[in-house]
């Protein structure tokens, strides 16, 4: 049996049976180890005995000693130990015998009450009750109430535990203060100022809650990501990717035992680097997805590398071990090749057996994840300003700019306005990943929000703005700063040819060919349009990393959103093509793009535009010429004919002479000839071919000052397509 799975038989959290096996000298690393018989008895007996079987109330309990119990028959001989005076001087526990037996002094030393304004976290009302942790959890688990010990109780339950433990503890509205009026400009409404609350919620520690977990899927292509997600929120995800393939990050909700679990679905494929690493560093615990009938592959250590580099908690989740050749021993070999060696290997990674499609495992995953958030203690204060990241960022027709937003901290509210990288705007919709529109988000929760100027940047920081005009003058100013950070020299962008009738002719992939031996460097203008922000980022990063000194890739322009007459516009201005990814073409932008002669490309699969653009990168390129001799043959006797010329007699010296081949004749070691062999005989009949050793006569076109002792040689040219 495991600590967790014992620590839910008893009804306590695995953070507090840690602390009790502790003292029993028990040694355990965490929640995930394995208890022996003997000692998970052992701490069965010690809870019963301290807590009893049926009510918490007794677990605080310790039996005072009292010289006159006889004649005294009321609640002293059993007082729990809390009920005395937290500001008891050194030595009240030796006359509290003689106090309680005289009944003397208990008016004049009566206890001060505490007082409560408003719900109260268990860690803290045990210290101003001057109890343990501990004891309070079990009189509130007394009551029916399970709460650990960072979790909050109200003031009502509060009260009542005092009276259970016979302590006064009294409830109070809290007062709230009279802001201080502060001089308004003439004509202007007042607003509330919310960026003054952080610092007034630093200061509250009762502030800050309990926030949900915000986890990632991470790995390999294919190995089953966004199914698990599919099966963790019974709602098919895959059947809407192309190709299957998730091509840009999702954020969804789920609820398990009364618990709230954010989940950041990143893609797998290579080209989506970028995308992971941010998806890890937005995310609390990493799942490291990986199949078990094919372990670890080149993402998955990328995947492990950016979560290790994120410090963020990591659980392994092998997946398909429906298959039959599911083989999870090696999976956790390789893990631990990886320095993450499995909890039930003596390490301490958690390691979940699943499958996707069958559902095994799925409820023990998700215990695992509650169980790490509860140690990691997350915690957010909604009552500050709302900020967190942008998790993608899209124009969507009819609505202007989306952008999927994670709150980490405060609370987003609809008609608060934020600043998002060089967008800004007043929040006009929210809506969670079901499209519902909501009027709020708290931490760790993610949402879509209408209302910005423009999309922003995937991955970007948001930030409350007091007010409208505030918020666009920061936009304004990161717009200008990055303007000059992208300022650069001129570039060669190769020239157009023109039609017969005057006007440009546009570029294709193909046509680029042509002007590809014009310049040193050849420039490839694209017009890239895709359907998130994020996959315009990995497309660029993708394009960019081919590796060539020939040729280069100019963004005429790269946005989100369908394809418009704007953009055609622009490409046939520039000669450019246009490269478009999950996105449609507009009717009047298809028309004028036949019209004008501009290319349009449309993708769905990250995997075709990359190879067809490497393919036309590749042959803009010079291809590679080779010369490839096929035949010697050493002139031994010349042969004098007045019409046709005069005819070489050749001995074949090695290779093959092939009628109508190219040729060159040799004179010491000088090419006095390039031409081509006209007529080859052996004896006196045509020939096409003679081999080594053999000897044959040779005629050549346009050449007959042959002399003894000069070579002829055949070859040929091989074009070869260049590699980039």
């Amino acid at each position: 049996m495991r600590v967790h799975e014992l620590a839910k038989e008893l009804k306590m959290t695995s953070k507090w049976l840690l602390q009790e096996l502790d003292i029993l000298g028990i040694e355990v690393k965490n929640h995930m180890s394995a208890l022996k018989d003997p000692d998970a008895e052992k701490i069965r007996r010690k809870i019963i005995a301290e807590y009893g079987g049926n009510g918490g109330a007794n677990a605080s309990e310790e039996t005072v000693e009292a010289p006159d119990a006889s004649t005294e028959p009321d609640a002293s001989a059993t007082r729990p130990a809390a009920e005395e005076p937290a500001e008891a001087p050194a030595g009240a526990e030796e006359t509290s015998g003689d106090a309680g037996a005289t009944g003397e002094g208990t008016a004049e030393e009566e206890p001060k009450a505490i007082v409560v304004t408003g719900p109260v976290v268990v860690r803290e009302f045990a210290e101003k009750l001057s109890l343990k942790p501990n004891r309070l959890i079990a009189t509130l688990m007394g009551m029916n109430i399970f709460a650990d010990i960072n979790q909050e109780i109200d003031a009502d339950v509060a009260v009542e535990v005092g009276n259970k433990l016979d302590i006064l503890v009294r409830k109070e509205k809290k007062k709230k203060k009279k802001p201080v009026p502060q001089p308004q400009p003439t004509g202007t409404k007042k607003k509330k100022d919310r960026s003054k609350k952080k610092k007034d919620a630093d200061e509250l520690s009762g502030d800050a809650i309990i926030r949900p977990p915000v986890v990632t899927f991470m790995g390999h292509v294919d190995h089953g990501k966004t199914s698990l997600l599919d099966s963790i929120r019974e709602a098919n995800v895959v059947k809407g990717e192309a190709g299957g393939i998730t091509q840009h990050i999702g954020a969804y909700t789920v609820e398990k035992n009364g618990h709230l679990i954010t989940f950041l679905d990143t893609p797998g494929h290579e080209a989506f680097t970028k995308m992971r690493a941010r998806g890890a560093n937005l995310t609390d615990i990493a799942i490291i997805v990986i199949a078990a009938d094919e372990g670890l592959m080149p993402q998955t250590h990328e995947a492990i590398m950016h979560a290790k580099a994120s410090e963020v908690t990591i659980i392994a989740a092998i997946n398909k071990m429906d298959l039959p050749g599911a083989n999870p021993d090696k999976v956790k070999q390789q893990l631990q090749a990886e320095d993450l060696a499995p909890e039930d290997w003596g390490g301490e990674t958690i390691c979940v057996e699943v499958s996707a499609q069958t559902g095994d495992g799925m409820d023990t995953l998700l215990e695992m994840i509650l169980l790490q958030a509860e140690i990691m203690e997350l915690k957010a204060s909604p009552a500050m300003p709302p900020e967190g990241y942008v998790i993608e960022a899209q124009l969507e027709k009819g609505r202007g700019p989306t952008a999927s937003l994670l709150v980490t901290n405060g609370t987003l509210n609809v008609g608060d306005v934020i600043v998002c990288g060089v967008a800004h705007g007043k929040i006009k919709l929210l809506m969670d990943d079901t499209g519902k529109p909501v009027k709020s988000a708290g931490p760790s929760h993610a949402v879509r929000c209408m209302g910005l100027s423009d999309v922003p940047e995937a991955g970007a920081s948001f930030a409350f703005s007091e007010s409208d005009k505030q918020a666009k003058a920061i936009a304004a100013e990161r717009a200008e700063q990055l303007r000059q950070d992208s300022l650069g020299g001129p570039s060669v962008t190769p020239e157009v040819d023109e039609d017969d009738d005057g006007a440009p002719r546009k570029m294709s992939l193909e046509d680029l060919l042509a002007v590809a031996g014009a310049l040193e460097k050849v420039e490839l203008p694209i017009v890239l349009k895709t359907d998130v922000q994020g996959s315009m980022e990995a497309i660029v990063q993708s394009l960019d990393g081919i590796k060539t000194d020939k040729i280069s890739i100019k963004y005429v322009l790269s946005g989100v959103g369908s394809i418009t007459e704007n953009d055609v516009l622009l490409a046939s201005a520039s000669g450019a093509i246009i490269l478009g990814f999950n996105v449609p073409i507009e009717n009047a932008a298809n028309k004028m793009a036949k019209a004008e002669g501009v290319e349009v490309r449309l993708y769905d699969i990250i995997y075709e535009l990359l190879e067809q653009v490497e393919r036309a990168m590749t042959g803009m390129l010079e291809p590679d010429i080779r010369e490839l001799l096929r035949g010697q043959a050493e002139i031994r006797q010349i042969f004098k004919l007045t019409k046709q010329g005069n005819v070489a007699g050749c001995m074949v010296i090695s290779g093959r002479i092939r009628s109508q081949a190219r040729a060159r004749v040799l004179r010491n070691g000088d090419v006095i000839y390039k031409g081509a062999v006209s007529t080859l005989k052996r004896f006196q009949n045509d020939a096409n071919e003679v081999r080594d050793g053999q000897e044959c006569g040779i005629r050549l076109e346009n050449f007959s000052d042959f002399e003894k002792g000069d070579i002829v040689e055949t070859y040929e040219i091989e074009s070869v397509a260049a590699v980039l």
